[in-house]
């Protein structure tokens, strides 16, 4: 039986200062590909939480870091790539797979060494699998750093992706 395409490999139910990375590092990835937007920070936000950095400083211990934004603001992708010395790509429309392969082909990795993060089924979710990248669902933040309890897109995206066969 094949994975479904709007399932990922992990429904964390946490925000991102919470995903545990040993579980990572054991399963062999040593790229994260980090969605921006409701992932990292809120949509309108330019400062990343403290708690964020942090997160990242430690991730990036083990891992390779990329910023892959379907945002279109190259300077508010840019600047926020700068707080955590990232290298990132803007405008990447996900979940078209070009701008996920670029990236796979800059740190010359195979894709079962990379891992994406991101808060949208339908973008960030759907890209990995496409490419076989192991693919983690988190809840989105909000200004505080703190996961929103219960986001309503995220909740409707669920909805869909199960009548649509993502059951668990």
């Amino acid at each position: 039986m094949t994975k479904h395409c709007l399932k990922p490999d992990w429904e964390a139910g946490l925000g991102i200062s919470k995903l545990p990375l040993e579980h990572l590092r054991k399963i062999g990835i040593k790229a994260l590909i980090l969605d921006v937007d409701g992932t990292l920070l809120p949509r309108r936000d330019i400062r990343l939480h403290e708690s964020v950095v942090n997160w990242l400083k430690e991730a990036k211990h083990s891992f390779f870091i990329h910023l892959l934004s379907n945002n279109p603001s190259k300077r508010r992708i840019e600047s926020i790539a700068k707080q955590i010395n990232s290298s990132y790509t803007y405008r990447a429309a996900k979940p078209r797979k070009s701008s996920l392969e670029q990236v796979m082909n800059m740190f010359q990795l195979e894709p079962n060494e990379f891992a994406i993060i991101g808060d949208r089924i339908f973008t960030d979710i759907l890209a990995g699998n496409r490419l076989g990248i192991y693919t983690i669902l988190i809840r989105p933040l909000d200004s505080d750093g703190i996961p929103y309890e219960q986001d309503k897109a995220q909740l409707i995206e669920q909805y869909i992706a199960n009548i649509l066969g993502a059951k668990n």
